[in-house]
């Protein structure tokens, strides 16, 4: 056996400051550990391992060490460290954001010396990171959390031209979708534009990149993004966090949910980090009153903001839907939700950390998306037959009709058996591919390792 088989190998995980990186890089970490001897190093903001410390069970403790990376406040006083992540951020402050994560370098090129990790595993908005960790010698790998469509959506454009046709013609963007993907790229911070900041993280990454998906789903992405990268694209499957024991067990919520009949309820959440439009509201509160459809509805503000959520539905709306509704502001027990019987459709903006979690657990998705890599997650929810997509106007906007027909045919007529019945397909064929695919990133990992070793002798 070889010394790094002996030994533990110590990883320094560096995600973004997002719940839906964070939570992604936080499963791998879980699933290295109980899988592969190694230890893991966490490294992010104070706030936001504040946020993941309930989510860490006990059994842990020995083999996931939390460290905290500090962004500068003193140069920054607009951004406290209230703000030093994404989840409620005001959107005008992102780009500060993005600069406070560059000015930690240094902070970071500390904790590796201090920890010495033997790998890096980072995202996809920090080149300084793996830059700092291979002038050590530490091999740093990177981490998608993202589909395999939308990375090699991105990517194809990148590496030969925007107007050069994508062989996957299910895979597309609308016109009025973009508009805004392309700007996705462009925002400048430090001099730097997202663009180039995921061109120099992909460039960095030492032979393989590690993705969150699964071979089951995404098998013709993945060999196409290996194809255009010329690295090996190493799927870790879903990461779905299990629900932790006794979350939302005796919530108003659940209480409400075993009321009903099976199937009979759908779930409506937008993320932790987009905030609907006034407009938004007001066409999916009345599609659904106009579906007469069960519905439970999660609706988030910024940190700090005040507005009231009466004042955005439409007046009357509570009143005539009574019993069959139920909204709920701020935070809901997510993947509890979707496990009930009564859980029939999710209305999701696609964010693929919740995609992952509604096949997982066999629920048909009613896909809204809104930004970012949302437009391709639910036209990859559409070609795999785990989902309707709510069809918008030719400039973007929802319309309430829209949105109730949609959810009825999930919820009410034979596709949505037929969604349900494909859902739970790929759900066993993931689950059943699970240690395999987190055996593959174990021999990967050590193989990298044993190069390092082998070389510094």
């Amino acid at each position: 056996m070889d010394s790094i088989q002996q030994r533990k190998t110590s990883v320094l995980m560096l995600p973004w400051l997002a719940h839906g990186h964070i939570s992604p890089f936080l499963e791998l970490s879980k699933k290295l550990t109980s899988r592969g001897n190694f230890h893991i190093f966490f490294c992010s903001t104070p706030v936001n391992l504040n946020s993941i410390k309930p989510k860490l069970p006990q059994k842990y403790s020995h083999c996931i060490e939390l460290v905290e990376l500090h962004l500068p406040y003193d140069e920054l006083p607009e951004l406290p460290p209230h703000y030093h992540t994404t989840n409620g951020l005001p959107p005008h402050l992102m780009p500060t954001l993005k600069k406070a994560f560059d000015m930690a370098s240094d902070n970071f090129s500390n904790i590796l010396k201090t920890l010495k990790p033997d790998l890096l595993i980072y995202d996809f908005l920090q080149p300084w990171a793996p830059s700092r960790a291979l002038s050590k010698n530490i091999p740093a790998v990177q981490f998608y959390p993202s589909c395999a469509a939308m990375a090699s959506f991105g990517n194809h454009r990148r590496c030969k031209s925007p107007s050069a046709r994508f062989p996957f013609p299910s895979i597309y963007l609308r016109d009025y979708e973009l508009m805004k993907f392309n700007n996705l790229g462009k925002s400048p911070s430090n001099g730097l534009s997202d663009g180039e900041r995921v061109q120099k993280c992909t460039e960095q990454s030492c032979k393989i990149i590690l993705i969150k998906t699964s071979r089951e789903i995404e098998a013709k992405y993945v060999d196409y993004l290996c194809g255009l990268l010329g690295k090996v694209i190493v799927p870790v499957g879903s990461l779905v966090q299990e629900p932790l024991d006794g979350e939302g067990e005796e919530t108003e919520i659940i209480k409400w949910l075993n009321t009903r009949e099976r199937s009979s309820v759908v779930f409506v959440s937008f993320g932790t980090e987009y905030f609907l439009s006034k407009e938004e509201i007001q066409e999916i509160a009345l599609g659904l009153e106009l579906s007469n459809v069960c519905f439970i509805w999660v609706i988030r503000f910024p940190v700090g903001e005040t507005t009231k959520i009466e004042e955005l539905l439409p007046e009357g709306f509570m009143e005539r839907v009574g019993e069959r509704g139920m909204v709920v502001e701020g935070w809901a027990p997510q993947a509890k939700i979707l496990q009930h019987s009564s859980i029939g459709g999710f209305v999701s903006h696609c964010g693929w950390s919740s995609v992952m979690e509604s096949i997982k657990f066999c629920v048909p998705i009613i896909s809204i998306p809104m930004h970012l890599d949302q437009p391709l997650n639910a036209r990859l929810v559409e070609e795999v037959g785990v989902g309707l997509e709510v069809r918008r106007t030719g400039s973007g906007s929802l319309e309430r009709e829209e949105v109730a027909k949609v959810i009825t045919d999930v919820l009410v007529e034979k596709i949505g058996q037929i969604l349900k019945g494909k859902a739970m397909e790929l759900s066993e064929n993931m689950k059943n591919k699970e240690d395999e695919e987190i055996d593959g990133v174990v021999e990967e990992l050590r193989q990298l390792c044993r190069t390092r070793e082998s070389s510094s002798t």
